[in-house]
């Protein structure tokens, strides 16, 4: 297609905790090399948890950093974002409703030469297809992590303070985390299931998924199934 990488340059590409996880297992390398070295943090107006963007490399088309002529050299690991492209994906919480309605944009850039092929696809083939499944679920686990945010947990410290750089170290910073439960005083003050303890030495998806129930007792209250307070 003439399109070809096109939709890899120029944009503000947001990272989920699962996507940072992919890409820096993917390029082999730990969570404080990857966030540093490929990431860009950002907070918006009316928000109290920063966004993770992906740097783009310095060049003029501001192209991806993994991108090379010969295209994605992350692909199987590409984000969330990528895989659905240009399909968007949102939450939307209705008052009243525990469970968000999971809704679907089409918004192909004038570029993209995929709304001229023959094909028709439904959102649940393109998902199966781009092997998104596992992606779209823990981005909407983040999405309902996140709104919590809408309001500010952290006082006059902000995101600077020392509540802060912890619940960011227990979403995307998986090497870091690990060290604290295991490492530091965490076990005293919090008595785990023996099966999730186990799990999440080695699995870093349960970890992230206990690193996100964590933030949410320690800042909210909100009670985990997983783990409680000794």
């Amino acid at each position: 297609m003439t399109c070809f990488n096109r939709c890899c340059r120029n944009l503000n590409l947001f990272l989920y905790p699962y996507d940072v996880l992919r890409l820096r297992q993917c390029l082999g390398v730990d969570s404080d090399t990857f966030l540093d070295r490929y990431t860009v943090m950002v907070m918006r107006e009316g928000n109290h948890f920063p966004d993770v963007l992906l740097q783009m490399a310095e060049n003029q088309e501001k192209t991806c950093p993994f991108l090379t002529e010969k295209g994605c050299t992350v692909y199987p690991d590409r984000p969330d974002s990528c895989r659905t492209f240009p399909v968007e994906q949102g939450a939307l919480y209705r008052a009243g409703q525990a469970t968000p309605e999971v809704v679907h944009f089409f918004r192909p850039p004038p570029f993209c030469q995929g709304p001229q092929e023959p094909a028709t696809w439904t959102i649940d083939e393109w998902v199966q297809d781009q092997e998104a499944e596992t992606y779209n679920r823990m981005t909407l686990q983040f999405s309902d992590f996140k709104r919590l945010f809408s309001e500010n947990p952290w006082g006059g410290h902000g995101m600077t303070g020392p509540a802060g750089k912890m619940a960011m170290m227990a979403t995307y910073n998986m090497d870091r985390f690990r060290q604290f439960v295991f490492e530091s005083s965490f076990l005293k003050k919090y008595r785990i299931k023996k099966k999730v303890a186990m799990t999440v030495r080695r699995d870093d998806v349960a970890l992230l998924q206990l690193g996100m129930e964590w933030v949410r007792f320690f800042l909210w209250g909100i009670p985990s199934s997983t783990f409680h307070k000794r």
